[in-house]
């Protein structure tokens, strides 16, 4: 990692990262990940609620969430390198399918996890990655061995501390984590919490409770968390204020700048402005 930033690995949806910087937490949108620190810290904020975790925990968010992220303790003296693992949710619903199939004793959980939760670090973790990173070294080894190593890091996280976290979201019943889905593909289109409901097979009012249950927020605030989020990227990329709110579903530029300046305490384009590049999201 000679430079700060994203490096992909050629295997898919697995990059590296490194930051130098501290860079303060700001609007991103993560979708099915892992994030593994292996030196410094990061820090994501989901409705209000802070994780903070270092080398000796993962990040684990099976489902699209609009959070905010940063990393405010990375200096050159504390730099932060990691690896980002994108879930193939067809492949973690297999796995899933697989091990309930199997009837062998599995985790439960331990706690509530909503959104995203934090998982230590285990030995099968830990060997697994090391295994799939190791083949970066080699584009042949990447080629030829890179599915079956992301499998068996997929399969040693379903076991491990997330497991019963991911499972739910990727298992038979993950009627909330599809209809997630389904709205985070198409947020410039018209939504509502009846479409959203019908689409998981469920009541206005069943959808509404397991929906809050599952992400800390309720349907409505969601799809507008995701909107919002996903301008604010744009909006720290280059893209206009008006083109970044067309491109998230909003037909109003003064309802947009609206709930932008409720949501982030500026105006888009004073907030745009303000906004430097950040390494790692």
């Amino acid at each position: 990692m000679p430079a700060d930033g994203m490096v992909e690995t050629g295997i898919k949806g697995v990059q590296l990262f490194r930051a130098t910087q501290s860079v303060p937490c700001a609007p991103a949108v993560y979708e099915p990940c892992i994030i593994a620190i292996v030196s410094g810290g990061k820090e994501t904020v989901l409705d209000g609620e802070r994780y903070v975790y270092d080398s000796s925990e993962y990040l684990c968010c099976p489902m699209s969430m609009p959070v905010e992220a940063g990393t405010p303790t990375t200096s050159p003296d504390n730099p932060l390198f990691g690896v980002y693992i994108a879930l193939d949710p067809r492949l973690m619903s297999e796995l899933a399918f697989e091990m309930d199939a199997a009837g062998g004793q599995l985790p439960t959980a331990k706690g509530s996890a909503r959104g995203i939760r934090l998982a230590g670090w285990d030995e099968m973790f830990l060997d697994s990655l090391l295994r799939l990173v190791r083949l970066v070294e080699n584009p042949t080894d990447s080629a030829v061995l890179g599915d079956a190593r992301l499998r068996e890091l997929y399969y040693a996280i379903l076991k491990g501390e997330a497991g019963p976290f991911a499972r739910q979201a990727f298992g038979p019943g993950n009627a909330i984590a599809r209809s997630i889905a389904h709205v985070s593909s198409r947020l410039d289109a018209s939504v509502n919490i009846d479409d959203m409901a019908a689409h998981a097979g469920m009541s206005r009012a069943v959808f509404h409770r397991k929906f809050k249950a599952a992400t800390t927020m309720s349907p409505i605030q969601f799809v507008k968390s995701m909107r919002l989020n996903n301008a604010a990227m744009k909006i720290a990329g280059g893209m206009t204020v008006s083109e970044a709110a067309l491109d998230v579903g909003y037909i109003s530029a003064s309802q947009f700048s609206r709930e932008f300046k409720r949501m982030y305490g500026q105006p888009p384009r004073q907030w745009g402005t303000a906004q430097q590049p950040a390494a790692v999201r």
